[in-house]
């Protein structure tokens, strides 16, 4: 098998190559030209997309993401689908909160659809909430996730360099930093991952206590590795933690649902 790694190949020339069953990661496309190409059964996670398709046929494709402007033949679909998953899902407009009483009412909103997701977990067996649906994080993984990105945005407003715990699992792209755990093999109880998570609760609710629109407004910087790389307000990032929190949910729901047709 050929292997091309840490390789420039920018301005390459593919024509008349097979690929077939190839392994893409960490490649950068941006500006590519395709042409004349056969995607059936691809399988692409963790990518960022702009620019356009012409004349290709979409037979049997899901799509799931950060959807922003997206044209289908002439059609914005964008506004569309945002617009039936709040009227399939209304609390989901509650994942967008503006003022101080919004983002109070979001995190309940989101505790309360978690304690519901948390209760259905322990139907399954212990064992179960360990396993991977599709390459895709576990129950208990998920947790562990949703415990670094608390840790890592509302650490960063608090001012926290090293708020992070062991079970604290990065997303799977992330760089790697010397100081932040990340250990996605470790294999803690449900129990133990949601004591860390009480924890978590605990610091959020410590910012939403006596929250105002100032505070909300307040532009803080990251201080250490694992944080956001970037200057942001406080609202920013308390909507981060809860868009995570609502996303992940509704990802560990699907795969339980799975585990549980499976058997």
């Amino acid at each position: 098998m050929t292997e091309f790694i840490q390789q420039d190949l920018s301005g390459a020339r593919f024509d008349q190559v097979v690929l077939t069953g190839a392994d893409f990661h960490g490649v950068r496309l941006n500006d590519a030209h395709l042409r004349d190409v056969d995607l059936r059964g691809i399988d692409v996670r963790g990518a960022v997309m702009s620019g356009t398709l012409r004349g290709v046929e979409f037979w049997d494709v899901e799509l799931s993401g950060e959807i922003g402007r997206l044209v289908v033949n002439g059609i914005d679909v964008g506004p569309y689908v945002e617009a039936e998953l709040d009227r399939r899902m209304p609390e989901r407009i509650l994942m967008r909160p503006t003022d101080p009483e919004g983002f109070r009412q979001g995190f309940a909103t989101i505790e309360r659809l978690w304690d519901g997701t948390v209760e259905h977990a322990r139907t399954f067996p212990p064992e179960a909430l360990h396993r991977s649906v599709d390459g895709e994080w576990s129950f208990i993984q998920t947790l562990r996730h949703l415990g670094f990105a608390t840790a890592c945005w509302v650490g960063m407003a608090l001012g926290d360099p090293k708020p992070w715990h062991p079970f604290d699992l990065p997303w799977d792209e992330a760089p790697g930093w010397d100081d932040v755990p990340w250990d996605r093999e470790i294999q803690p109880s449900l129990d133990e991952v949601l004591a860390v998570r009480g924890q978590r609760r605990a610091l959020i609710h410590g910012v939403l206590d006596g929250l105002t629109q100032a505070e909300l407004d307040r532009v803080v910087s990251p201080i250490a590795n694992g944080h956001p790389p970037e200057t942001v307000p406080v609202a920013q990032c308390l909507r981060v933690v809860l868009n995570e929190e609502w996303e992940h949910r509704l990802y560990a729901e699907r795969d339980l649902a799975i585990i549980k047709e499976e058997g």
